[in-house]
C-alpha cells in the first residue's frame, strides 16, 4: 500500500481514476461509498458524509492487530503512509486530509463498541434518507 501511495503521488491519474469509478458507484444511488478521498470527491451529491476517526494510539493498535504487526511497526507503517497520503491529497486536491469541514458527522469509534457505532450510522443515515424522502442522490 505504501508503494501505491508513492506511485500515485507521481501520477494523479491513479487518483482520478478511482474518482471515477467512485462516482459511477454513487450515482447508481441507495448506495454507501467508503473511503478516505469519498466524502471529498463526492461532495456535491453525498447525502450523507461521514467520517470515522479514532486516537493515534488506538488506530495503530486496530493496524497492528488486523495487519499482525508489532506496535512499532504499525505506528511507523501508518506515520509514512499518512505523510505520502497527505501530500497526495494537497498536492492532486488542494485539501488537507485533516480538515472535516465537509463532513456532516465526524464519529470517534474508540467511545463505543463496533455494534453502538454501527447503529448511530445507520440512525443517521435512515433519519436523513427520511428528511430527503429517499430521493436519488443529485448528479454533479
Amino acid at each position: 500500500m505504501e508503494e501505491f501511495g508513492k506511485i500515485a503521488l507521481k501520477d494523479p491519474a491513479i487518483d482520478r481514476l478511482v474518482d471515477d469509478e467512485t462516482m459511477k458507484e454513487a450515482e447508481r444511488g441507495e448506495v454507501v461509498v467508503d473511503g478516505q478521498l469519498a466524502g471529498w470527491v463526492l461532495k456535491m451529491v453525498a447525502d450523507l458524509r461521514i467520517c470515522l476517526t479514532a486516537p493515534d494510539d488506538v488506530r495503530v493498535e486496530r493496524i497492528a492487530k488486523r495487519d499482525r504487526l508489532g506496535l512499532e511497526d504499525a505506528r511507523k507503517e501508518t506515520g509514512l503512509r499518512e505523510s505520502v497520503q497527505g501530500e497526495r491529497y494537497r498536492k492532486h486536491y488542494g485539501f488537507k486530509v485533516e480538515d472535516r469541514s465537509i463532513y456532516h458527522l465526524v464519529l470517534d469509534t474508540s467511545l463505543l463498541s463496533m455494534e453502538d457505532t454501527a447503529k448511530v450510522l445507520r440512525t443517521a443515515a435512515v433519519a436523513v434518507k427520511a428528511k430527503i424522502g429517499g430521493a436519488q442522490p443529485r448528479k454533479p
